[in-house]
């Protein structure tokens, strides 16, 4: 008969989850935790005082409140002082933050990556460099808890390998391991797919707070997505779960990257819609070219309407079928794809009322992402935050030590 847990493992996790509520929805005062928590008063004032200590928290009267009697004191993250860095590799971008407990972007650096062979040692050292910059003005008290990169390929959960990254021609890249080298912290960098960490910032973040049955999709030259299902990210037996860009939606149709043809990423990702809007090399591309074909079109360009309508015909059809397997309350449209959205959001409304069951739709929202490009690059930090949210002290007490 197996023990129940000691009283180290239930103050272990009593920590973590009133630190995590505090990270998660801000300042909270120690009468709502008690409430929210399900915990008397005096160990509420036991685990602040110990947060308090470690200095992860701190306390403090709330303002004014029009209320008679003594205020509960409020909680609130010590965000300038314990912090991530977070990292965010596109097909043609790269991103960097310094991001304090509770969210907050203390810093960040962005830098645009011309197109054609990844360079994984100057990606690296772009980011390291990034990294540096940011360390070198913060303040001797602050620690560094964690740290973790979005990548635009499919990511092996067990040890964060980029198994392939289509768009980008890398395979078998052991992408964190050589990051964390770089950097010299004596951190692990741990790594995730773009899509699944953009569903995780958007859950607990953005546009889907609160939403526990979600759908996020992300638009870069490709299409990733990140599933939240039952309040969880939907990760997989391996780490790949939510490569819905490589469902087919037009069998025989346009080549993808994958190998195969017809796949969601290769009908509406950025090249298809270029191509049917008839914008040729030279052109600009990207998020500005994408930005460009939707505006042509509500300035009432015929091509770049049609190429716009069909291809919110083929993103309809696929989100349509995700309605239909997982009957999410939302599905969110990021990265490029807000934009393509915006512009055919009839078309995708229209294939989903003819393709999915009465049933999975009832409810169903189409919403455009909160946090916008960030979405990825703030799920990394949720990631990052990982260890010192599942055990604040001992975490906290090694990164000092």
């Amino acid at each position: 008969m197996r023990a129940g847990p000691s009283q180290e493992e239930i103050r272990k996790h009593n920590l973590g989850t009133l630190l995590r509520h505090v990270h998660l929805g801000g300042p909270t005062s120690r009468a709502e935790l008690t409430s929210l928590m399900g915990l008397n008063r005096s160990t509420i004032m036991a685990l602040t005082a110990d947060l308090t200590a470690a200095g992860l928290v701190r306390e403090e009267l709330p303002k004014d409140t029009g209320r008679a009697g003594r205020p509960s004191l409020v909680v609130r993250p010590e965000s300038s002082r314990v912090y991530v860095l977070a990292f965010d590799v596109g097909v043609d971008r790269l991103a960097a933050a310094r991001v304090g407990l509770g969210g907050v972007i203390l810093d960040r650096r962005v830098a645009l990556r011309q197109r054609g062979s990844f360079d994984l040692a100057q990606v690296i050292a772009i980011l390291a460099g990034f990294a540096r910059q940011m360390l070198r003005k913060t303040r001797p008290d602050t620690v560094c808890v964690g740290a973790a990169a979005a990548f635009c390929g499919a990511v092996r959960k067990s040890d964060g390998v980029v198994r392939t990254g289509p768009n980008i021609g890398l395979e078998e890249t052991p992408f964190g391991e050589q990051l964390s080298g770089k950097l010299a912290l004596g951190l692990p960098v741990v790594v995730g797919n773009d899509a699944n960490l953009g569903a995780l910032a958007e859950h607990t973040r953005g546009v889907g707070l609160g939403c526990r049955d979600l759908i996020y999709l992300h638009g870069d030259v490709g299409i990733g997505g990140g599933i939240i299902a039952g309040g969880q990210l939907l990760g997989g037996f391996a780490g790949y779960g939510g490569e819905v860009g490589h469902i087919v939606v037009n069998p025989g149709g346009r080549p993808c990257g994958c190998g195969s043809r017809g796949c969601l990423e290769a009908e509406v990702g950025e090249r298809a819609l270029m191509e049917h809007a008839g914008r040729g090399a030279g052109e600009i591309v990207g998020r500005d070219g994408v930005r460009a074909v939707v505006d042509a079109a509500d300035r009432g360009d015929v091509v770049a309407q049609e190429a716009l309508h069909g291809v919110g015909s083929w993103l309809g059809l696929g989100v349509a079928n995700l309605v239909n397997v997982f009957n999410p309350e939302m599905v969110i449209f990021g990265g490029t794809l807000r934009e393509m959205y915006l512009g055919s959001a009839a078309q995708v409304r229209s294939q989903i009322n003819v393709a999915t069951l009465a049933a999975t739709r009832e409810g169903l929202r189409l919403r455009t992402s909160g946090l916008g490009d960030d979405a990825p690059l703030m799920g990394a930090a949720e990631l990052a935050f990982g260890q010192v949210l599942a055990d604040p002290l001992d975490a906290l007490a090694r990164r000092t030590s």
